[in-house]
């Protein structure tokens, strides 16, 4: 059982019976003597998606979410609102529904080895490495002269996913893009 004070960015905890994770956290010092500290969060419900304003005071202790983190790989989709995953263990798919796996699935193609967070037996989320190598679909020409430092242009990669990147990629590059904000890393 975690404590408010080891809480930080990415860290699950269950509240009411359901699954959340931290996306801020603050703490403040009341003025008065004797007052406790209190720690402030932002937390997403991992079900509903969600985003919840929650204070707990310092050292209180919180649940462990129940979860079962599977590898699986990812099949396919059908008509973009279904994704099925298949446990690499015991070969049993999952549907699970586009909501949930939004954000991931500008990283994964059909075949790409992911891991299914299962929370009471249902998939309420997949996690994908922190980068990823994708291929650029379209991308604008560099304009040449355009020399000014951190100069971008948008490019579209093989999942639909638009990120920015530096001049000189082109359409057909492979890229390393880090998955936990969105951001080209180089070129693989």
């Amino acid at each position: 059982m975690p404590s408010t004070s080891e809480l930080k960015k990415g860290t699950r905890i269950e509240v009411d019976g359901d699954p959340y994770v931290v996306v801020e956290i603050a703490t403040q010092s009341p003025s008065a003597r004797g007052a406790a500290t209190l720690v402030k969060t932002k937390i997403r419900n991992l079900r509903t998606k969600q985003l919840v304003s929650k204070t707990f005071k310092a050292g209180e202790r919180l649940k462990d979410p129940d979860f079962e983190i599977r590898p699986c790989q990812y099949l396919y989709d059908e008509g973009g609102e279904i994704y099925y995953f298949m446990d690499n263990e015991t070969y049993e798919q999952w549907p699970v529904p586009r909501e949930p796996i939004e954000t991931e699935l500008g990283y994964i193609r059909p075949n790409d080895q992911v891991r299914a967070v299962l929370f009471e037996g249902e998939v309420i989320g997949i996690e994908v490495p922190h980068t990823v190598e994708l291929e650029v679909t379209e991308c604008d020409p560099g304009v040449k002269g355009d020399t000014v430092t951190n100069v971008t242009k948008a490019a579209k990669l093989e999942t639909g996913l638009e990120v920015q990147v530096p001049l000189f990629v082109e359409r057909g590059d492979k890229l390393v893009i880090d998955t936990r904000d969105g951001r080209y890393v180089r070129r693989a």
